[in-house]
């Protein structure tokens, strides 16, 4: 019997970020869907119900990964989704912002192969 891969949503307005992303996740045999920032994943999320997991990047214009982090944690229908926050920046106080706000965790890009069993075990 074949078990249904889990279903991540990478947010991140960085081509190559989404790309090394996406390749790390389906290397593991994830479902990954890809929006470009933080208002198309609300809206994916809007009408997508499978979702187990978003990884996000911090710094996004318009709206960061704590704003969208914010915006699942007050949503009944999302505040169930873990939320990872990625970023190339190790700002200590940022990171704790996050981690203070409900992020499951807050990664240094690029994401490796051996942070996916870490991420997924919030699922």
């Amino acid at each position: 019997m074949d078990t249904i891969a889990p279903h991540v949503l990478i947010v991140d307005d960085t081509f190559i970020d989404r790309l090394v992303a996406s390749r790390v996740l389906k290397s593991c045999n994830i479902q990954v869907t890809i929006v470009e920032g933080p208002k198309q994943a609300l809206d994916f999320l809007d009408v997508v119900n499978d979702v187990k997991l978003i990884l996000t990047d911090y710094c996004m214009p318009g709206m960061t990964g704590y704003d969208l982090l914010m915006e699942v944690q007050q949503s009944p229908k999302l505040k169930h989704i873990p939320v990872v926050i990625m970023s190339s920046d190790n700002i200590p106080e940022r990171i704790q912002k996050c981690l203070d706000a409900g992020a499951k965790e807050y990664i240094l890009k690029p994401i490796k192969a051996v942070d996916v069993p870490r991420i997924l075990s919030y699922i």
